[in-house]
């Protein structure tokens, strides 16, 4: 008489828990990056509500921005790595750049962020 057999074998166990310690592996090491990626976004929100568009300039902008990246301790992006332009009425500041997390020896994941805020309403001139 054959039982059938109940349970996962010893290779049924291995199919199953090493792409979820995979996944795991990857999520610990790009929380790094995106909780970077929060600070900037975070810094980028707190000047869209410091400055009017009146009042402000590209200079003022980017300085207000180190004072914020420097608070949160954003080492990448630089401040410079932030461009800042004037569409009308309003100031554009747009942050877009790429990061990289380190994998296995010579192998890391790059992700791309990108977030803008403006300044402003783009009519008032």
């Amino acid at each position: 008489m054959r039982t059938k057999q109940r349970g996962l074998t010893f290779i049924g166990w291995l199919v199953l828990l090493v792409p979820l310690a995979l996944v795991f592996y990857t999520g610990i090491r790009l929380t790094p990056v995106y909780l970077n990626y929060m600070k900037v976004a975070r810094s980028l929100d707190a000047i869209q509500t410091e400055f009017k568009a009146d009042s402000a300039n590209a200079s003022a902008i980017r300085n207000s921005l180190g004072k914020h990246f420097d608070i949160e301790s954003v080492d990448y992006p630089t401040v410079k790595d932030i461009q800042i332009n004037r569409d009308g009425g309003a100031w554009i500041v747009d942050a877009t750049f790429d990061d990289q997390a380190p994998l296995f020896s010579n192998i890391s994941i790059q992700v791309a962020f990108h977030k803008v805020v403006q300044i402003g309403s783009p009519g008032n001139d």
